[in-house]
């Protein structure tokens, strides 16, 4: 058989699996618990003591941690598209303002200890993580909540700042997530790996050093909701690298791989034609962009990120480094999502060094700029490392530039950045959601959470309230296409690449090609045993 799988989107910017795994995907769990594998790292450091308190986390490997765990009132369905009720039984706006929304909850839900739970405990919840405003930013995602209103037991009423049609979104996204007053504290982070929640699974965790290095989700017997639990037991292993990884897939220890592979690795999946792994590709919403600290005083004139902007070179980028696995990026909002556009390309056309510089002697900047890329070696993959050497050639053969890059592990990466010591730095990005709006507001809005001095009055008094107001997302079209126009006139941030996703399991496990959405969400109870094949 082919051992790569492609899973199609149906429409454009949703992800519809079309095939699972050899074994069908309605075969069940046997019982036996089914290992996963990645190499996501889950520390918890002086910086960051809490990083599972979904009032704090703010990375895909740490929420695809609290979306097993912790319910939310939504969830986005398994073939994507718009959310629907979880922890709620229904859910909707009830003006036509978009500005009141009330949920009601399933009856009789528990969280997993068996105490139930009521609307008093959603509004503690969400009061919560707004009024904790953890430093990684993710209390944002709530910014357009007013207050939280709750009638008897059952029903939860958001009265909201300003319309926001993409609130169903946020409330499916782990911040969201319904906590146990009696293990959380209003005002304080839950430090370490413990999370009592209602969701789907329960956790049990070995930590090493600070560290999580295995996390054993259990079937919650407890759990009410929209989902349906495939297997009894998921054991995920976090592994140092991806060769670590991959040995452990091929010598049976884990039955899947997810993020992240090489690729190196993924090609070779993909090519073979024998044996008991499949890989599954999927389309995905990740990319990768530059972020710039628009206050350093090397990056501070506009000119010298509009000269990067003019140089680099995506297709040859991608074509040494990621092949076939990624595909250029000319603007925050990948293609596929409603309201992107080219605006880089528009703006910049092909690379050039003669029109950059001209940027730069127009501005009356001295050449070669002499920057410090940084990047981190150990969350996005190990291809990185060569993605910014591959940057760093592009800049410094343009004579324009003196660039050096510096890689850095993500524990310290992250509060370096937040700090403000870094120029110009590397990141990724998972979306919320699977809108325009979770690809714009996180970085250019008010409490975005890359700390950027970054401002621009039109996009956050204007731009980003206007899109919010369309139901009906091209309707937002307009106020996307301008706040992307004027992201690639001031280059804040400049837009790389979106990538495709993978995972490669054994033959024998069922519901592989929902195992991720198009927006990285893990969803393990999809995950059965089936027959080998």
């Amino acid at each position: 058989m082919n051992r790569k799988t492609l899973v199609l989107p149906a429409v454009v910017g949703l992800l519809a699996p079309a095939l699972a795994a050899c074994g069908g995907s309605d075969s069940g769990s046997d019982g036996d618990a089914i290992g996963v594998g990645t190499t996501d790292r889950f520390i918890a450091t002086k910086d960051a003591p809490a990083p599972l308190d979904p009032a704090y986390a703010y990375d895909v490997g740490t929420w695809n941690v609290l979306r097993q765990t912790v319910q939310t009132l939504m969830v986005q369905p398994r073939g994507d598209g718009e959310p629907v009720p979880e922890a709620a039984q229904s859910c909707g706006f009830t003006d036509t303002g978009n500005e009141r929304y009330a949920c009601k909850l399933r009856a009789d839900l528990k969280f997993s200890n068996g105490d139930p739970i009521t609307a008093a405990d959603v509004k503690f919840s969400i009061d919560r993580a707004r009024a904790i405003k953890a430093d990684s930013g993710v209390f944002a995602l709530l910014s357009t909540v007013d207050t939280v209103e709750t009638q008897g037991d059952n029903e939860v009423i958001f009265h909201l700042k300003t319309a926001d049609a993409t609130f169903p979104y946020k409330l499916s996204t782990p911040v969201a997530g319904i906590v146990n007053p009696d293990n959380y504290e209003k005002n304080k982070l839950r430090e370490g790996f413990q999370i009592d929640g209602s969701g789907p699974y329960t956790l049990e965790v070995e930590e090493k050093n600070d560290e999580l290095v295995r996390a054993v989700f259990t079937k919650n017997p407890h759990y009410k909701g929209a989902l349906t639990v495939n297997n009894e037991e998921v054991d995920m292993v976090s592994y140092k690298d991806a060769e670590a990884m991959g040995d452990a897939l091929d010598k049976g220890d884990i039955d899947m791989m997810t993020r992240s592979m090489t690729p190196e690795q993924i090609d070779k999946l993909s090519a073979a034609s024998d044996g008991d792994v499949d890989l599954v590709e999927m389309p995905g919403l990740e990319i990768r962009y530059l972020a710039f600290n628009t206050d350093a005083p090397t990056v501070k004139d506009k000119a010298v990120r509009q000269a990067m902007a003019q140089i680099v070179n995506r297709s040859e980028l991608i074509s040494k480094v990621y092949g076939s696995q990624a595909e250029p990026l000319y603007s925050l909002v990948p293609a596929s999502i409603t309201g992107h556009s080219n605006a880089f390309f528009n703006k910049y056309g092909d690379p050039s060094v003669t029109k950059a510089k001209a940027l730069l002697t127009a501005a009356d900047i001295t050449t070669p700029v002499k920057l410090t890329l940084h990047y981190t070696t150990d969350h996005y993959g190990a291809a990185t490392k060569r993605e910014f050497e591959q940057l760093q050639q592009q800049l410094n053969d343009s004579g324009l530039f003196d660039v050096s890059i510096e890689g850095t592990p993500w524990d310290t990466f992250v509060p370096a950045e937040r700090n403000g010591e870094y120029d110009v730095f590397g990141m990724g990005w998972f979306p919320d959601f699977p809108d325009a709006d979770s690809f714009v507001a996180p970085f250019l809005d008010k409490d975005n959470f890359l700390k950027s001095p970054y401002a621009n009055s039109e996009i956050r008094n204007s731009l980003i309230p206007e899109s919010r107001r369309e139901a009906d997302r091209l309707g937002a079209a307009d106020s996307l296409n301008r706040i992307q126009d004027i992201v690639a006139e001031d280059v804040p941030m400049l837009p790389l690449w979106q990538g495709k996703q993978y995972v490669a399991a054994r033959d024998d496990v069922t519901g592989v090609a929902y195992a991720l959405n198009s927006s990285s969400t893990l969803q393990l109870w999809e995950l059965g045993r089936g027959v080998s094949g």
